[in-house]
């Protein structure tokens, strides 16, 4: 496939594009600077310009980092901004195309339920209440232009992303590593993995498949936070030992605090269903993976 990709210099965007490229697929990347490869593509989605060419598949990463920093009201709208405009414009471009492509992917996220407690999440779920959840629907709505113009369009609402090239794994790894890492709070909050691998499996999966629509991009076997903190200790032979309470957490956090001591029991309903493969189903083997030891 001819694929066309926004995001492309990011975490999850550079893992995708090195893994099409490595399947033959041709994957042109989304740039706002001056183009300077054959590979790159021109826009400015503030100013709703695009070369859009004529893709058999667009892949939409945009966003900036929802934990990289602490949530000033600047950022929160830099989160909301630089993931709902974005999309709408290569929505609009889309459906405008004489040539359209066959599929578009784009990216949401798994907080999109808000906190679910005990409760199995699966696609079906309601949406949440708060500040991302909001961002969730509104990201979303914003592919509606594509799907009304006949796109298939699948929603990739990403959990935790285990790797330890990059995503928030190697950033806990110095604290467990030095035998300080502990459980989030109380530590019964849900948190819904998957390897990287599986993760650019199923993307590559739903780029030839026929699902559209919300996609729980998350391993089948979800664990709380307590246990996960457990497993990568273990992992690293390491004790876990000094829980961070949750008002430290508020203190260093802020707002985004909430997030991080909330949790969704999500499953991949849509992918089992369609019939992919996970290559990690469980929390053991996927850190095996991930720590570099498989």
């Amino acid at each position: 496939m001819r694929v066309l990709m926004s995001g492309a210099s990011g975490f999850l965007g550079t893992a995708l594009s090195h893994h099409l490229a490595a399947h033959g697929h041709e994957v042109t990347r989304l740039v706002r600077r001056p183009v300077q490869a054959p590979d790159e593509s021109r826009w400015d989605p503030y100013a709703e310009v695009i070369d859009l060419g004529t893709p058999d598949a667009v892949v939409n990463l945009s966003g900036a980092g929802v934990g990289d920093r602490r949530w000033t009201r600047a950022y929160k709208h830099t989160i909301r901004d630089s993931r709902v405009e974005p999309t709408a414009v290569l929505s609009r471009a889309i459906a405008a195309a004489p040539v359209k492509p066959r599929v578009m992917l784009s990216a949401s996220g798994i907080g999109f339920y808000g906190d679910t407690g005990d409760a199995v999440v699966t696609e079906d779920s309601p949406l949440g209440e708060g500040f991302l959840q909001e961002v969730c629907r509104a990201w979303e709505s914003a592919t509606r232009p594509a799907e009304d113009a006949g796109v298939r369009v699948a929603h990739l609402r990403t959990g935790l992303v285990l790797s330890g090239a990059g995503g928030l794994l190697p950033r806990m790894l110095p604290l467990f590593r030095a035998g300080v890492g502990g459980r989030l709070g109380t530590g019964r909050q849900y948190m819904p993995w998957i390897t990287l691998a599986d993760w650019l499996g199923a993307a590559t999966f739903l780029l030839d498949s026929a699902v559209h629509g919300p996609v729980n991009m998350v391993g089948p076997a979800p664990v709380t936070n307590a246990e996960f903190t457990r497993e990568l200790a273990s992992a690293l032979r390491r004790p876990a030992v000094l829980p961070a309470p949750s008002v430290g957490l508020r203190l260093v956090l802020g707002e985004f605090s909430s997030e991080v001591l909330t949790g969704q029991r999500a499953v991949p309903a849509a992918l089992t269903a369609a019939g992919y493969t996970f290559e990690h189903t469980t929390l053991p083997v996927a850190l095996h993976w991930a720590l570099g030891d498989s």
